[in-house]
C-alpha cells in the first residue's frame, strides 16, 4: 500500500524559455503555483528550471503547465521536451483512469488570482480607504 501512494506523487521538471521579459521565470511560477490545491513542493532550481512535486489524484502535469501558458509562462518547446511532456500527459491520464478517477478539472483560479495580485496594473487605487469618497 505504501509503494501506491509513493506512486500518485510525482516530482516533475519544467523548464521555460530563456527569452522571455522575466528572466526569473521559475521563481515567478513558485509563487503563483504555491497556493494551488494538489501541489505539494515547488523549488526553483535554476532561473529557467523549476521542480514540482504535486499528487496526480488531485492535478496533474497537463493542468499545471496549461495554467502556467495561459497566464503568460513559455514553455520549453524543443523535440524533447514535447516528447517527455507527452508521455507524462499520457501516463498521467492512464493512471488516473486506473483508479477510477474523473478528468481533473482545470480550475486555476488560484493562479490567475495570484498572479492579480502581484503584477502592477492600473485596477489599484493608492489612496487610503477614507480618502476614496472624495473626487
Amino acid at each position: 500500500m505504501v509503494d501506491d501512494t509513493k506512486s500518485l506523487i510525482k516530482h516533475r521538471e519544467i523548464r521555460f524559455q530563456p527569452l522571455h521579459p522575466d528572466p526569473k521565470q521559475a521563481h515567478t511560477a513558485t509563487l503563483l503555483l504555491d497556493d494551488v490545491d494538489g501541489i505539494i513542493q515547488t523549488q526553483p532550481v535554476r532561473p529557467h528550471i523549476l521542480h514540482v512535486t504535486y499528487d496526480v489524484t488531485a492535478i496533474t502535469l497537463a493542468i499545471i503547465e496549461g495554467s502556467l501558458s495561459e497566464v503568460g509562462f513559455h514553455l520549453e518547446n524543443t523535440l524533447m521536451s514535447k516528447l517527455r511532456r507527452a508521455l507524462y500527459y499520457y501516463t498521467e491520464e492512464t493512471q488516473r483512469a486506473n483508479l477510477g478517477l474523473e478528468k481533473p478539472s482545470s480550475d486555476s483560479t488560484h493562479i490567475f488570482v495570484n498572479r492579480y495580485q502581484r503584477i502592477q496594473h492600473g485596477c489599484r487605487d493608492a489612496r487610503p480607504e477614507h480618502w476614496r469618497k472624495y473626487t
